[in-house]
């Protein structure tokens, strides 16, 4: 399958990138589509190529030593991942699962120098999307350490519709299966502890629940229990 340059020109990562670098970088990429559940690389094997999203959703999540799982981050589209050697790793850190039917794009890990050394401005775009994860990293973890709980879920859920937000009639759908096991994992506490909340947060009319769904229906409401000194 023969990726439309127009695709993917327009994406952040790629701006102001010369036309025909773009080109011949997307000579050497692999188009696939990924079943939804299916995985795209899992934690601890071999980094052999790095990725693109272009349509879809991943869940990325880490088994820590002691067994438990933690769900890192969702990848959305136009969102690079998986690129392991940027981080001098020669493993994936987290395996990547399709949320939805995903389509990705890949490129030999063996590439990597040589893509960012040819092209300064993907290199500079890469270099700010490593930023952002460390500075999401950064705050989910001052929110573990000095948030309540309902404070960091709002703060998750709030998250959730931004990135992945459809606007409905009945407010802001996330527009992929999210369980509330997921949403404990992200937020460092319990399945019980969801639950109650977001049954809460229902009764108040701030939420809509369903079978790995979540609507966002007062997202004002939402953002005062986020920061309720705002």
């Amino acid at each position: 399958m023969a990726i439309d340059i127009s695709i993917v020109r327009n994406l952040p990562l790629f701006r102001q990138m010369d036309p025909a670098a773009l080109t011949r970088l997307m000579v050497r990429a692999t188009p696939q589509r990924i079943p939804q559940n299916d995985t795209v690389f899992e934690q601890g094997g071999d980094a052999v190529a790095f990725y693109l999203l272009l349509h879809g959703r991943l869940k990325v999540s880490q088994v820590t030593p002691d067994g438990q799982q933690v769900m890192v981050r969702v990848v959305h589209p136009g969102d690079l991942f998986g690129f392991a050697r940027a981080l001098a790793r020669p493993d994936y850190p987290g395996t990547a699962k399709a949320a939805v039917e995903s389509l990705v794009i890949s490129w030999p890990m063996a590439d990597w120098d040589a893509v960012v050394e040819n092209n300064p401005r993907l290199a500079i775009n890469a270099m700010q999307t490593i930023g952002q994860r460390l500075d999401e990293a950064h705050t989910r973890l001052r929110e573990m350490s000095t948030q309540e709980v309902e404070r960091r879920v709002a703060h998750a859920v709030l998250r959730l519709a931004d990135k992945a937000g459809r606007i409905e009639a009945a407010g802001t759908r996330i527009d992929f299966p999210i369980t509330r096991q997921d949403i404990a994992e992200m937020t460092g506490t319990t399945l019980h502890t969801v639950s109650r909340l977001l049954s809460a947060w229902e009764s108040r009319g701030l939420v809509e629940g369903g079978r790995q769904k979540l609507t966002i229906t007062d997202a004002e409401g939402l953002a005062r229990i986020a920061d309720p000194e705002a």
